[in-house]
């Protein structure tokens, strides 16, 4: 069977969610752009075609995971309730997680040794907690939340949720913990720790 010629939208994004799924599953030194042209059913051309070379793959990669993740959670409505708002993004965090596990590792953790993303990508990772500082800031403006710094609670609440998903992705939540009932009890809690007393 003849290889695509086309080097359009739809093969870009195979080759970046296969690229994620090598990256995930076996490490940085299975991303060879041999394999992933093979896997895909096409040819390395058109993987230098439409990325140019391994580290703007990886640069791709990474802001594909962060385009994805920025576009689900800006779907959040806000419904003017500070905790009910912060416990639906923290849900909707764990969805987008869930939904690219393959991209998850590359935009948190250090999954390809040296890599730093050119400046669009690092620009729109930062921007993707805007959202979760804009509901926590109206909550420090209403005067819901304890008087801490915007950017102080933001990042635990971040910091509190990725940590929960990470351990759902990796596998190591303990059995009796029910994912969906107890993440959801788990935010409200830590969110509730948040207001003014």
């Amino acid at each position: 069977m003849a290889r695509p010629k086309i080097h359009d939208e739809a093969l870009r994004l195979r080759l970046l969610d296969r690229a994620g799924e090598l990256l995930s599953a076996e490490g940085p030194k299975a991303l060879s752009l041999r394999k992933l042209a093979a896997d895909v059913d096409t040819s390395t051309t058109a993987v230098y075609s439409l990325f140019g070379s391994k580290p703007d793959l990886v640069n791709a990669l990474f802001l594909e995971g962060f385009r994805r993740f920025a576009g689900r959670m800006c779907t959040v409505a806000r419904t003017g309730d500070t905790i009910e708002d912060l416990i639906e993004l923290g849900k909707v965090y764990r969805i987008s997680a869930k939904a690219d596990p393959h991209l998850y590792s590359i935009m948190f953790t250090k999954a390809v040794p040296g890599f730093e993303p050119n400046e669009e990508a690092g620009k729109l990772a930062a921007s993707t907690l805007d959202p979760l500082l804009e509901i926590v800031r109206d909550g420090l403006a209403r005067g819901v939340l304890a008087d801490h710094p915007a950017e102080l609670i933001a990042v635990s609440c971040w910091g509190f949720t990725h940590g929960l998903v990470s351990l759902e992705l990796n596998g190591n939540l303990p059995p009796e913990f029910s994912a969906s009932g107890a993440y959801e009890t788990a935010l409200r809690a830590n969110a509730r720790g948040w207001l003014r007393e």
